[in-house]
């Protein structure tokens, strides 16, 4: 159960020092430390605690006025989680700007090596990969659809962005701590780990050679994307099997998290895992 709630009066008070102009510090290095913003989030966050899925939260902050209506969610967190309340003026003052949610917490991500993630996996599994996923909003949306169609984890090369981005989080509504997720090397090497692993790697571009609907089901299989504009390398294209999704010739593509949807949509259905 949680600690009863401590308050919180002053802006400047140290113990909420983290939460302090959260806009700003998502610019900078946080090292394994993110802020989940929302009650779903939160909930999120604390079902990924609980259950101890590599992430843990510190502490919560909390407008004096939603703490009644989330006292299930805060029963979940254990009693050395202080949960921090304050009026909105002292909120504001602490975050920067104006919270509307009222509801944040301070979370810490714990190390994943890639092998490990890997080697985890089950014999039928379907994994989702980004290469230079650089909008968090995509980020988000792409963790969002993963935990849709029950992928089994997201694999992000080492360009594209932090999933634990507060947006990335919130656009995921707090997907990013449910689904199984590593960021970092180049994204040929996490391909090839992958098929030395028997995945079926398709690669996804307006100019793929299958279209998607006629991917065939395999065990395993790989999802890969890439960024908005320039899409993937030329080279990982050659290298693997290509996949489109049919669409008007007026349109040159779809944003990233719409094609990742429906790709995901089509690749799960033929596994039949929806």
């Amino acid at each position: 159960m949680a600690a009863p709630p401590i308050a919180i009066a002053n802006a400047d008070d140290p113990r909420v020092a983290e939460f302090r102009d959260i806009r700003e510090r998502d610019l900078t290095g946080r090292e394994n430390r993110f802020i989940a913003e929302g009650t779903v989030v939160l909930r999120m966050l604390a079902e990924a605690h609980a259950q101890g899925r590599g992430f843990r939260a510190e502490k919560i902050l909390l407008l004096r006025n939603r703490v009644e209506g989330i006292l299930t969610i805060l029963d979940r967190f254990p009693a050395d989680v202080p949960v921090y309340v304050a009026e909105a003026d002292a909120l504001e003052g602490i975050v920067g700007f104006h919270l509307h949610r009222g509801v944040l917490a301070l979370g810490r991500r714990e190390e994943r090596d890639e092998a490990a993630l890997l080697d985890a996996l089950p014999e039928r599994a379907l994994v989702l990969v980004g290469c230079g996923i650089s909008n968090h909003d995509n980020a988000g949306s792409m963790f969002r659809n993963a935990a849709a169609f029950r992928a089994d984890a997201v694999l992000l090369d080492e360009t594209s962005c932090d999933p634990l981005y507060r947006k990335a989080l919130r656009v995921s509504v707090g997907s990013v701590l449910s689904v199984p997720h590593r960021r970092g090397g180049k994204a040929l090497d996490l391909l090839l780990a992958l098929a030395e692993r028997g995945f079926a790697i398709w690669t996804l571009s307006p100019h793929g050679k299958t279209d998607i609907r006629a991917i065939p089901a395999a065990a395993r299989m790989a999802l890969v994307v890439g960024t908005e504009g320039e899409g993937l390398p030329a080279a990982l294209l050659a290298r693997f099997q290509s996949a489109r999704i049919p669409q008007s010739d007026e349109l040159d593509s779809l944003n990233a998290a719409t094609a990742t949807g429906i790709a995901l949509f089509s690749m799960a259905s033929a596994m039949g895992r929806i």
